[in-house]
This record gives C-alpha cells, structure tokens and sequence, in this order.
C-alpha cells in the first residue's frame, strides 16, 4: 500500500468516468480505507471544496490534507460509502448515518467504519469513523492514569453501587476510559447492561443497546427498561439531559454501580454539573464515588526522540521521522486527575460549594491535576509542554 498504488486507482477513475464503469472507484475508495490503516488514523474527511476533494485522516487527535482529489470524483466517492454503509444513493440533500465493515483481502481482519454523510454548499461530505477495537490492549496504566489514581478507580469499582463519571470534551478518550472499566469488571458472576449511542465497540458477554430516538429509545426510556432486567453494572454512554440524569443517579441509589461521562472542563465542575441539572444535593453526595477528567496528548515519537536544553533544564522532542510521517509524535496518552467523593467533598456539596472551593478540596486531599499530571509525562519525555499547552486550554 502507497501513495503510487492510489494515484494509479485515480487514473483509472479519471478514465472511465461518464463511461457507465464503476470498479476504480471500488479500489480508489478500498485503497483510502487501507492507507488510512496504515497510518493509524481514527477518521477519514472527504471534504468537497470549491474545485477539488480534499481528503483529510485524523491521527493522533489531528486533522492533516493527505490527497486532493479532482471536484468531478466526489459524487462517485460518496456514492460508493452509501452502497457499502446500505444508505440511500438517491438522496443528496438530507443527513445520513449508518455502518458497515471492511474485510482485508490479505489476512480476513476487518474494520467497523461508523459513518456520516450530510450536505454541504459544494456538494456531500462524509466523515468515516475507523472503529478499530484496541480496547482489549488497553489498562489504566497504559492508558496513562498514574499508579494513586489507578487504585482509586479501583477501590470506586470494586464497590456494590455509585456513580464513576469521566468528563472531558469530545475526543478527550472518555469511551475508551469506560470501556477499560467495563472490560475490568465483567465476570461471569455479574449482569453488565450499556446503552450507548453510538454502540462504538462489541463487547462479548455484555449486554449493549443502541439508542434510537425515532423509535423512541432514548437514554432515559432506555435506562428504565435496563432495571428491569436486574443488572449489577449499567453504563450510560452520556449523560446529556436531567431525566437521564435523575435516573441515573437514582439508578446508582439502589445497588448498581453505574458508569457514564459527562461534557465538562475538569473533574470538579462535574459535581456542580449534576446540581445544575436539578440533582438534589443529598444525591449526588450519597452516589458520586469518583470523577475522572481527562484529555488526551501525542506521545513523543520513540524513533527520533531527542534531548534538548531549555535553559538549565533538559527537555525532549520528536525530530520527525518515518515512521511519525514527520509530525515527531506517534500515539497517545492520557493526562488525567481523578476526584474522589470523600466526605468533605460530600459536605461541599452539601452546601453548593462553588467549582474553585471543591477543587481546592480534592486537591488537598490528594487529586493530582490535569496540568500537572501533564508536566509529570514532560519531565518523563513521555510527550511536550506545546501537547499539554495544546489540549488543556483548546
């Protein structure tokens, strides 16, 4: 697979175009998948500009251009992913989602895409989710959590009931935190039930359910149905509104430990989050066990790693190579800090004490912060002060 094999795939697209054929097309669109395989990107963009397609693949968290593409190609593009996810060729001006997977004609290991087409002023853009299921490589430690915070989330798990939050912005690696979790605690000796939406990876022995608003399958209405199917373990893939919200913390009440993630800055705001949404007090300091914040930063490329000096002090930096593609990074890791509900976190609730105060709390209990979790992986050469800069404040 390489840049030479696509552009032949172009040139025979450019060839039979308006001549009724369609297999180059097949190869340009199974050669795009592969690269972006090879590459370790975790989404295609085909992007319709004026004049041109841009193709771009995300790695590591960012979006970098890879080929650019001739206008006249993307309908052909586009219209293939729709035969392949089981979409509707003929509709051009309304959204759509859906799935399939791709099977390597090499070795028969496959690929879940998770996709989404909507259109746009230049035509149909599509974003391609690569759902490469790595989650079963995955610890807390490699996933970067410290060995304190490792065995606070431990303790939290090893509990009867209550609520493990991970909060973050999209793309902060909150799904792959839950799933870790997940994976940590299914035993045959317990019932695991997720709703999820979308479901981004199969889990074997759990249950998991897709929701489905149109049908009426929503978070909460899910979350419901879920009790009555005498579960130990739920995960709720987000919390996004208060009935789910009331639920689930009525859910973690009454003897379920209950997982799920929530769209906030840092692990303190999600304690003030929940009373925003109309948690009563007493709730939530009788069912939060632990809030873990999260992002996730580029590792600095083992290959061309290099020491350098910063004033009186030693720092390190990728040089860029091939096997980063230049970017002197490769891979990712999570810097984190972990919030655990003790009892003076409880009586700060108690009293709606504001974010700063429960930070201050946690922090002189024990919690590590994010920053300098971070500055920790700096000084290790694990990754730079540019990454920690970069996603702290984005």
């Amino acid at each position: 697979m390489n840049d030479l094999t696509i552009k032949q795939e172009f040139d025979n697209v450019k060839k039979e175009l308006g001549h009724g054929v369609n297999i180059s097309i097949i190869n340009l669109v199974d050669q795009l998948i592969e690269k972006a395989h090879e590459l370790r990107a975790s989404d295609i963009h085909i992007d319709p500009l004026e004049g041109r397609v841009r193709i771009r693949f995300r790695i590591d968290g960012v979006l970098h251009d890879i080929y650019s593409f001739p206008k006249e190609i993307n309908h052909e593009v586009i219209s293939r992913i729709k035969i392949l996810t089981k979409l509707r060729t003929d509709e051009h001006q309304a959204t759509q989602d859906g799935r399939f997977r791709y099977i390597f004609s090499s070795d028969k290991k496959f690929i879940d895409f998770r996709v989404s087409i909507i259109p746009t002023y230049h035509g149909e853009n599509a974003v391609l989710r690569l759902l490469t299921d790595k989650n079963g490589e995955h610890s807390l430690e490699t996933l970067g959590f410290s060995e304190s915070d490792r065995k606070k989330i431990e303790n939290a798990i090893k509990k009867t009931n209550g609520m493990i939050l991970s909060t973050g912005p999209t793309g902060s690696g909150k799904t792959t935190t839950m799933y870790t979790l997940i994976k940590m605690l299914n035993s045959p000796g317990v019932s695991i039930i997720t709703i999820e939406d979308p479901i981004e990876y199969a889990v074997n022995e759990i249950k998991q359910i897709q929701v489905n608003p149109r049908l009426g399958l929503t978070f909460a209405n899910g979350l419901r149905s879920i009790l009555r199917q005498d579960p130990n373990i739920i995960m709720v893939g987000e919390i996004r509104d208060t009935e789910t919200a009331h639920i689930a913390v009525n859910t973690a009440l009454t003897g379920h430990i209950l997982l799920s993630t929530l769209h906030t800055s840092d692990a303190a705001t999600t304690l003030p989050r929940l009373l925003d949404m109309g948690i009563p007090e007493y709730l939530v300091a009788s069912t939060v066990s632990i809030a873990i914040g999260q992002r996730l930063v580029r590792k600095i490329c083992k290959d061309c790693k290099e020491k350098i000096k910063v004033k009186n002090n030693f720092t390190y930096k990728g040089k860029g190579c091939e096997a980063c593609h230049g970017s002197g990074y490769f891979g990712r890791i999570c810097i984190n800090e972990v919030l655990v509900a003790d009892n003076k976190i409880r009586e700060a609730i108690l009293r709606r004490a504001s974010v700063d105060e429960i930070k201050k709390i946690a922090i002189g209990n024990g919690m590590t912060t994010m920053m300098e979790d971070g500055l920790g992986k700096v000084r290790d050469g694990v990754t730079t002060i540019e990454e920690v800069l970069r996603v702290i404040h984005e």
